[in-house]
């Protein structure tokens, strides 16, 4: 069951900024695989196999965010959203705050863990 309400380092987004999330960790991972493929096909230097790392980032954090139903960006802002794309609501307490943010670097973390290991694969690839 998916929560819509603002629950402090747990929920941030509602439906349409989930949707969003998960349509943006759908183009990162096809951009990731493009490059992954234009590079491979040309046969660049293996160094140049370093730049999956932007749309894999991309990828990992549009999908963690989905999952997780917690924007990173409003969590380190202090807000929420649960209605139209583009309006949000601030959090005013401190300590929910907190939470936010301590989750916000949460997904941050995983994302970079994500997108480094991706990169690494495909470096290591033929």
């Amino acid at each position: 069951m998916q929560t819509q309400k603002y629950v402090p380092g747990v929920c941030n987004i509602g439906k349409s900024e989930i949707a969003r999330r998960q349509a943006a960790g759908w183009i990162g991972l096809a951009l990731t695989l493009v490059l992954f493929g234009v590079l491979a096909f040309i046969d660049t230097p293996r160094s140049w196999r370093l730049l999956i790392f932007i749309p894999a980032m991309m990828a990992a954090i549009g999908f963690f965010q989905a999952r997780m139903r917690f924007c990173a960006y409003f969590g380190i802002r202090g807000v929420y959203n649960f209605e139209d794309v583009g309006k949000t609501g601030s959090v005013l307490e401190l300590e929910f705050r907190e939470k936010d943010r301590r989750r916000a670097w949460q997904i941050i973390i995983y994302s970079i863990i994500a997108a480094v290991l991706i990169t690494t694969l495909a470096y290591y690839l033929p």
